[in-house]
């Protein structure tokens, strides 16, 4: 067996298992009965954390639907740091009785780098012991009004680190806000929801999440700092054992990036922050599977898997060794036809995928049926979008730049 055929056999063997265990994952998820947590006191005292970059436009009104929420508004704090702001976001947020807390460095850039700092802050201070609990949002955000109610019967049922429901403010402005929003909502629906039910865990989506006050003292703080913070302090939790829930009657609504340009410079972001979880985290997670027979981990191992990466060094020695004579050029063109045909059947695929998220959660989408229509045929074009950005992850410098929202 050639070194060729063996990278062929490894691909094919971790993406089969990839697929098949996402339509698992679908498939018992539209059978199987989600998982539902009891009712719970409403004495849990919280801190909302919010990093926010020249805000101002959007801040408010997410700091009103915290306030308009069933739960007692005296059991929510908010927190806010002005991350290398220009405009009034601070004033903005200090004016509606929150606390807020400057911040002005231009060397460590980027989300993780100011959620460090205001916990930092607040330990300093002698305040962070005071709440039992901690949430992170994103100043975009919007919340259904029983957010924080039904985020608490899930922490009092003993998840010590939760995710919710992520919806979108602007699915339906275009096909490229469409294309994001749906993956969150497919994300949520197909992925999260299953995983409950399975007893695995979760992970956290980058904002409407939440985690104790037991965990912060271990991180003392927040520790995570690579591209995707998020993805990385999943990655460390599951790695100290905990087991990460869904609360998928928790819905947030998210603001997406409108320009493709926008997308292509998040999603790049995202590509090369998973080449740095993969890259510190990926042997940890491997070693943790078969040790320990976490199941969580071969699930993360295979989110992680860097298929561009191998993916492109296939291609690289199949050229090679065809150049040298060690393989006919027939065989390598053989080779790009079955990549082509697969590439063919991932667009269908992901167009029934889109369909499918659309149909089960029709009630969640606020999106006419002509432009549900719209968006199924143009969901692959987004997706296939990733090709091309998880190439150019490998080589990149991906830097965190801020998206300006309109709100």
């Amino acid at each position: 067996m050639t070194l060729l055929t063996v990278l062929d056999v490894l691909l094919m063997i971790v993406g089969g298992a990839g697929v098949i265990y996402q339509g698992v994952c679908i498939v018992m998820s539209l059978f199987a009965k989600p998982v539902r947590f009891p009712e719970a006191p409403m004495t849990t005292r919280y801190a909302v954390l919010i990093s926010a970059r020249n805000e101002e436009n959007v801040i408010g009104n997410l700091i009103d639907s915290i306030r308009a929420q069933t739960y007692p508004s005296d059991l929510i704090d908010i927190w806010l740091v002005a991350d290398n702001c220009t405009d009034h976001t601070a004033d903005v947020v200090r004016a509606r009785g929150c606390h807020v807390v400057e911040r002005h460095n231009l060397e460590q850039v980027g989300k993780g780098y100011a959620l460090s700092y205001l916990l930092t802050h607040m330990m300093d201070i002698g305040v962070a012991d005071d709440y039992d609990a901690y949430f992170v949002f994103d100043a975009d955000n919007k919340l259904d009004k029983h957010y924080f109610e039904e985020m608490n019967k899930a922490f009092c049922s003993g998840f010590r680190i939760l995710t919710s429901y992520r919806n979108s403010v602007n699915l339906a402005d275009n096909w490229v806000s469409s294309g994001s929003a749906l993956w969150f909502i497919r994300e949520s629906r197909f992925l999260s929801n299953s995983r409950m039910i399975l007893g695995s865990s979760c992970h956290v989506g980058g904002t409407g999440f939440m985690f104790s006050r037991e965990i912060m003292k271990r991180n003392k703080g927040w520790k995570f700092h690579l591209l995707t913070e998020d993805l990385e302090f999943t990655m460390d939790s599951i790695l100290h054992g905990d087991r990460v829930g869904y609360c998928g009657t928790a819905i947030l609504y998210d603001e997406q990036p409108v320009t493709f340009a926008q997308s292509w410079r998040q999603r790049l972001r995202w590509s090369k922050g998973f080449l740095q979880v993969f890259r510190y985290y990926g042997p940890a997670l491997l070693k943790r599977a078969v040790r320990e027979r976490d199941f969580s981990c071969i699930d993360f191992t295979l989110m992680l898997c860097p298929f561009t990466v191998l993916g492109v060094i296939r291609m690289l020695m199949g050229i090679l060794f065809a150049a040298l004579g060690f393989v006919s050029w027939s065989s390598q063109v053989q080779s790009l036809a079955g990549w082509s045909s697969g590439i063919v059947t991932s667009v269908l695929g992901l167009m029934a995928l889109a369909a499918l998220t659309i149909i089960v959660e029709r009630d969640q989408i606020g999106a006419t049926n002509k432009e549900l229509l719209a968006y199924v045929l143009s969901f692959p074009i987004y997706m296939l979008s990733y090709v091309p950005i998880s190439f150019q992850a490998i080589f990149a410098k991906a830097q965190w730049k801020p998206i300006t929202h309109k709100g």
